[in-house]
């Protein structure tokens, strides 16, 4: 678990100037064993969506700098894709970003009882997700989010 995590952040680094770049944002990074199989999953956005042509530059440009640089220590399958409409919010900006949306979120401990929360996202205040729930607001602190996820109901 440690090793799959060290390679994410290690392939993160490496990733993020490219997608940046390229004027894309780096939205998280994963690497992990599906089927006997290694997968590397870097995904990427933009207002508006990404493109299969953004997917297709960032992995070409992603490609070539793992191999010169070799972070990963045995064969993998490079996957470069859009985080989809419930894409995960991982960084306390992504809360702003989608400030007004509703989301999902799992907290590490509970906070008033529950570690599941569902509302619209209120804003930010200093380090802490304001998340409204049927008229009460919920506090919380970013430290706690174990996972959050945008919500689309149709």
């Amino acid at each position: 678990m440690v090793v799959k995590k060290n390679i994410a952040a290690a392939v993160e680094k490496i990733s993020a100037p490219v997608v940046e770049e390229l004027g894309l944002e780096l939205v998280d990074v994963e690497f992990v064993k599906e089927g006997g199989r290694w997968i590397l999953r870097v995904y990427i956005d933009k207002p508006g969506g990404v493109s299969h042509h953004d997917c297709e530059a960032v992995s070409h440009r992603l490609d070539m700098l793992l191999d010169e640089m070799d972070p990963i220590p045995h064969s993998y399958t490079l996957e470069v894709s859009s985080p989809g409409i419930e894409r995960p919010l991982k960084k306390l900006g992504d809360f702003r970003r989608f400030s007004g949306h509703m989301v999902n979120v799992t907290t590490f401990a509970p906070l008033a009882g529950s570690r599941k929360f569902t509302g619209k996202i209120g804003g930010v205040e200093g380090n802490a997700v304001i998340l409204e729930e049927e008229g009460r607001k919920t506090v919380i602190p970013f430290d706690q989010v174990a996972s959050a996820k945008l919500l689309v109901k149709f």
